[in-house]
C-alpha cells in the first residue's frame, strides 16, 4: 500500500511539476505580447515632463509654463472659502455629472448674451476638468479611423496626440508670416492664413477644424475675415470646429474676441471650449467647460460620463459665483473681465521691451499669456549642431535655464513633427507673473547682455 501510494505521490508530484512548468511558459508568452496600446506609439513623451523639471531644478525665474505667480482676485477667493467652510455639506459631495446647477445656469445667461441666443444649461453647457478633458471629449466623441482633422499651426500641442488616440489623422495648415514695416517689431497679426493653403487641406475625410483664437503660442486673435473663410469651408464640407477659446478675455490693444459659433452656420456645427483657469487666474482648479448645441454635446456627455465622470464641487460653486458677479458687471470698469487684459498688457510691453533691449526679436501678441521671440541674432552662446536631431531652440532653452537660470519653453513644440525644424529660433515666454519676477528676469537678460558685449 505504501509502495502503491508513494508511486501515486510520485505521479501527483510529476504532474503538479508539468503543470507549473506549463503555467509559466504561457504566462511568458502573453507577457511577450505588446502591452502598450497601438494608439500611443509615439505620442508618449511630453515636453512638459521634462521643461517642467528643468524648471524646477534649476530656474531662478520661470516664464516657461502658462500659469500666473500672482493671486487671482479676491472675490473669487472668498467664494471658494464660503464654498468650503459654509453649513452646506452638499458642496463637499457628488454634484450633477454634467456641471454644478449653479455654474451651468450662469454659463448658459453668461454664454447665450454673447452669442445672442437663449442656451439651455442642461443640455446646452457641459463642465469638464479643465478645457484639457473638454477637448478630449471633442476627440473621443466624434473622431475615429480615416477621419482627418485640420490643426492650423504652430498649436497647442495636446491636439495633436489626441487626434491621434482617436484614431484620426491630423493635416496641419500652417499660419505664415509676412515681414513687418520696416522699424516695427513683428505682430502676432503678421501671421495668417493663406486661403489657398486651407482651403486645400478640406476634403470629403475632414471631420473638423481645431481653432485657437486668441492663439497658444503665439498669441494671434483671428479676425473676421479669417474666421469667415473658416466658417465657410466648414459649411461646405460637412465638418465641426472644436473652438478653444480659453484667453477670450485676454486680448489687447482695444482688439475684439470674435466667437466662431456667432458666425452663420457655425452654432449648429461648432463645440466652444473654455477654462477658468485662464479666466479667473486658478488654473488647478480644473475647471472648465463646453458650449454648443445639443446634438453635439450629448456626445461629449457620453465621453465624460465614462472617463472621469465629475468635476470638484466646491470649485464649480466657487467659478459660479465669480460668474454671477461678472454677468452683473459685464461691459463696466469694475469687470475683472476689463481690468485683467489691463494689467496684462503692461506686463507685456515690460517683456518687450526687456527682449528687445538684449538683441532678441519679439513677436509682440494680440492676446493670451504669452510673447514669442526670435532669438536669431541672440544664440551664440549654444553653437549649432548639424548631427543632433533636436531642434536648436529646445537646446537653447535646456542650455539657457541650466546656465542663465532662465526658464522658457521652445517653439518648436508647437509644431508637427516635420515642421519644427522650420520654427526652430524662437522660444515662449508667459508674461503672467508678479512685476517683481518680470524684473528678474529682466535682470537676467540684461546681466546677459553685458557678457555677451564684454571683451
Amino acid at each position: 500500500m505504501l509502495r502503491r501510494a508513494g508511486l501515486s505521490l510520485c505521479h501527483f508530484s510529476l504532474g503538479r511539476k508539468s503543470s507549473t512548468a506549463r503555467s509559466s511558459h504561457s504566462s511568458q508568452a502573453k507577457m511577450s505580447k505588446p502591452v502598450q496600446a497601438q494608439r500611443l506609439e509615439g505620442i508618449d513623451k511630453n515636453i512638459w515632463v521634462e521643461f517642467v523639471q528643468l524648471a524646477a531644478t534649476y530656474s531662478k525665474v520661470n516664464l516657461g509654463q502658462g500659469f500666473p505667480d500672482f493671486p487671482p482676485p479676491d472675490f473669487l477667493k472668498d467664494a471658494f472659502v464660503r464654498a468650503v467652510s459654509g453649513q452646506s455639506q452638499a458642496l463637499h459631495q457628488y454634484t450633477r455629472a454634467f456641471g454644478h446647477p449653479p455654474l451651468v445656469k450662469v454659463l448658459a445667461q453668461f454664454f447665450g448674451k454673447l452669442l445672442g441666443r437663449d442656451l439651455d444649461p442642461m443640455t446646452n453647457v457641459m463642465v469638464t476638468v479643465g478645457a484639457y478633458q473638454a477637448l478630449f471629449c471633442c476627440f473621443q466623441a466624434f473622431v475615429e479611423e480615416g477621419d482627418e482633422v485640420i490643426i492650423i499651426e504652430p498649436f497647442f500641442d495636446c491636439y495633436e496626440p489626441m487626434v491621434r488616440m482617436a484614431g484620426g489623422t491630423p493635416v496641419f495648415v500652417p499660419l505664415r508670416l509676412k515681414a513687418p514695416e520696416a522699424g516695427r517689431l513683428m505682430s502676432s497679426a503678421d501671421w495668417g492664413l493663406d486661403p489657398a493653403e486651407l482651403a486645400s487641406k478640406f476634403s470629403e475625410r475632414t471631420k473638423a477644424i481645431v481653432l485657437n483664437s486668441p492663439n497658444n503660442p503665439l498669441g494671434k486673435v483671428f479676425g473676421r475675415r479669417e474666421l469667415e473663410a473658416v466658417a465657410r469651408l466648414c459649411v461646405r464640407h460637412g465638418a465641426l470646429c472644436f473652438s478653444d477659446e480659453v484667453y477670450e478675455w485676454l486680448v489687447y490693444d482695444g482688439r475684439q474676441h470674435l466667437r466662431v459659433a456667432s458666425l452663420p452656420g457655425m452654432w449648429e456645427r461648432t463645440v466652444t471650449i473654455g477654462s477658468s483657469g485662464k479666466t479667473f487666474n486658478v488654473t488647478g482648479w480644473k475647471v472648465g467647460w463646453a458650449v454648443g448645441p445639443d446634438r453635439l454635446l450629448r456626445h461629449l456627455r457620453t465621453v465624460h460620463q465614462n472617463s472621469v465622470y465629475h468635476c470638484a464641487t466646491a470649485a464649480q460653486e466657487a467659478v459660479a459665483q465669480g460668474f454671477q458677479r461678472e454677468l452683473e458687471l459685464y461691459g463696466k470698469p469694475e469687470s475683472y473681465f476689463m481690468q485683467l487684459p489691463r494689467e496684462l498688457q503692461q506686463k507685456r510691453d515690460y517683456l518687450v521691451q526687456s527682449l528687445a533691449a538684449v538683441g532678441m526679436k519679439p513677436i509682440v501678441p494680440e492676446g493670451t499669456y504669452f510673447l514669442v521671440a526670435d532669438i536669431s541674432e541672440f544664440k551664440s552662446d549654444v553653437p549649432e549642431d548639424p548631427s543632433s536631431d533636436e531642434p536648436y531652440d529646445s537646446r537653447f532653452a535646456k542650455w539657457m535655464v541650466k546656465n542663465k537660470g532662465l526658464a522658457a519653453i521652445p517653439l518648436s513644440t508647437f509644431f508637427c513633427n516635420a515642421h519644427k525644424s522650420s520654427h526652430s529660433h524662437f522660444l515662449r515666454f508667459c508674461f503672467a507673473k508678479e512685476e517683481g519676477t518680470l524684473k528678474a528676469a529682466n535682470d537676467i537678460l540684461q546681466a546677459w547682455r553685458r557678457e555677451k558685449s564684454s571683451p
